[in-house]
C-alpha cells in the first residue's frame, strides 16, 4: 500500500490581490522588521533600541537643514530610479546608470564654466538641462545600438560604460581644476552663482522638486497609458511575440534606453547645478545602483518609487548620527536596513504567491496502488 504524502504547505500563483491587502502584508512585514532590529540591536550593543531609532530619525529631519538634505538626495535618487524604470521594464538591464549621470553632470559642468557668467538664466537653465540630457542620452545609446544590432550584453556593456564615464570626468577635472594642483574643480561660480538653480518658492531646492516630481508623473503616466509604454511591456515579456505583433524591436530598444540615459542626464544636472555645485567621479555616489533597488521594489511604479527613495535616504541620513551619538560603526544603520530591505522583499513572496496550511485529506490520500 503506497501513501501520498500531501505537503503541510500549499503555494499557488496568485491571479490578483486587493490593493489594501497587498500594504497591509507590507506594513505588517515593516513592523515585523522593526522588532528584528530592535533584538539585533540589544544583542549586539546593549542598547535601547527605541533610542537608536529616535537618533536614526533625529539624523535624517531632526532639523530643518537636516530633512531638507534629506530630501535632495531623495529627489536625486528618485530622478535615476525613474530614469533606468523603462529600460528595466523592457528588460534591458541597464547597469550604466553611473556613468550616464557622470555624463550628464560632466555636461552641465562645463556649461557653468564656459557659460555660467555670460548668458542670462532663461537661457543658460534649459540650455543646461537639455545638454546634459542629450549627453546622457548619446552616452546610453551606444550600448543599446550594440545590443540592438548584435546582440551584447548589455549588463557587461553598461557596466563598463561606467568606468570610461569615471576617465572623462577626470579628464575634464585637470582642465578646470580650482586650484591649480588641487586635482578637483572645487565650487563653480562660487561668487557669482552662475548656473547654480535659485530658490523656488522660497525653497532652497524648490526647482530640483518641480523637476523632478513632474518626470516622475510624466514617467507614470508614459509606462501605463502611452503606445510606446505599451510596446516596452510587450517587448520586457517576450521580443518574439513583440516582433509577431509588428513591433520594431530594435527601434523600440534604442529609443527606451535614450529615454533612460536623458533622464540620469538630468539628474547629473540636478546634482551639478541644483546640489553640489561642482563636478568629481563621486558625483553620481553609488546612486545608480540603489536605484536598481528602488526601481524593483517600487515594482516600476514611479509613485511607489518616492516613498522606497525616502526610506532608503533617511536610513542613510540616519546613519551617521547614530554613529556618532551612541559611538558605533556607521555599518550598524546598514545592518538595521538590510534587515527591513529583506523583510521588504520577502514579503513580495506572499503578494505575488498565497500559503496554504495543509487542511483536509488530498483526494487520492491512502488511495492503494
Amino acid at each position: 500500500m503506497n501513501k501520498i504524502r500531501e505537503p503541510f504547505f500549499l503555494m499557488s500563483k496568485r491571479e490578483s490581490i486587493e490593493p489594501w491587502k497587498a500594504w497591509s502584508i507590507r506594513i505588517a512585514a515593516v513592523l515585523l522588521s522593526l522588532i528584528v532590529c530592535a533584538v539585533v540591536i540589544v544583542a549586539l550593543t546593549g542598547l535601547n533600541p527605541v533610542e537608536v531609532y529616535r537618533g536614526i530619525f533625529d539624523g535624517a529631519v531632526g532639523t530643518k537643514r537636516r530633512a531638507w538634505m534629506t530630501v535632495r538626495d531623495t529627489l536625486v535618487l528618485l530622478c535615476i530610479a525613474v530614469g533606468i524604470t523603462p529600460a528595466f521594464k523592457m528588460r534591458f538591464w541597464n547597469i550604466g546608470a553611473e556613468g550616464q549621470v557622470l555624463i550628464g553632470g560632466v555636461a552641465s559642468a562645463a556649461m557653468m564654466i564656459h557659460l555660467g557668467n555670460t548668458l542670462p538664466p532663461l537661457v543658460l537653465f534649459p540650455l543646461m538641462l537639455l545638454g546634459s540630457a542629450a549627453a546622457a542620452m548619446a552616452w546610453a545609446f551606444i550600448p543599446a545600438l550594440f545590443k540592438a544590432f548584435w546582440n551584447t550584453n548589455e549588463t557587461l556593456f553598461t557596466l563598463m560604460m561606467n568606468y570610461v564615464a569615471m576617465q572623462a570626468v577626470t579628464f575634464g577635472i585637470i582642465f578646470w581644476e580650482n586650484p591649480k594642483g588641487s586635482n578637483s574643480v572645487g565650487t563653480i561660480n562660487s561668487s557669482t552663482k552662475g548656473g547654480w538653480l535659485p530658490r523656488l518658492f522660497d525653497m532652497e531646492y524648490g526647482w530640483n522638486l518641480v523637476i523632478v516630481l513632474a518626470l516622475t508623473a510624466a514617467m507614470f503616466i508614459y509606462l501605463k497609458y502611452s503606445k510606446h509604454g505599451y510596446e516596452i511591456s510587450v517587448v520586457g515579456e517576450s521580443e518574439n511575440t513583440a516582433r509577431y505583433a509588428g513591433i520594431n524591436v530594435k527601434r523600440v530598444i534604442l529609443r527606451t534606453m535614450a529615454l533612460s540615459g536623458a533622464l540620469c542626464g538630468i539628474a547629473g544636472f540636478i546634482i551639478v547645478s541644483g546640489a553640489s555645485h561642482t563636478i568629481s567621479t563621486s558625483t553620481a555616489g553609488g546612486r545608480g545602483f540603489t536605484a536598481i533597488i528602488v526601481s524593483w521594489l517600487s515594482k516600476f511604479n514611479t509613485f511607489a518609487m518616492i516613498l522606497v527613495s525616502f526610506f532608503l535616504v533617511f536610513m542613510q541620513k540616519g546613519a551617521g548620527q547614530i554613529a556618532s551619538q551612541f559611538n558605533l560603526n556607521e555599518n550598524a544603520s546598514d545592518v538595521i536596513t538590510g534587515i527591513i530591505l529583506f523583510f521588504i522583499l520577502g514579503c513580495e513572496f506572499f503578494i505575488d504567491y498565497q500559503v496554504k496550511i495543509r487542511g483536509r485529506k488530498h483526494p487520492l490520500a491512502d488511495r492503494e496502488e
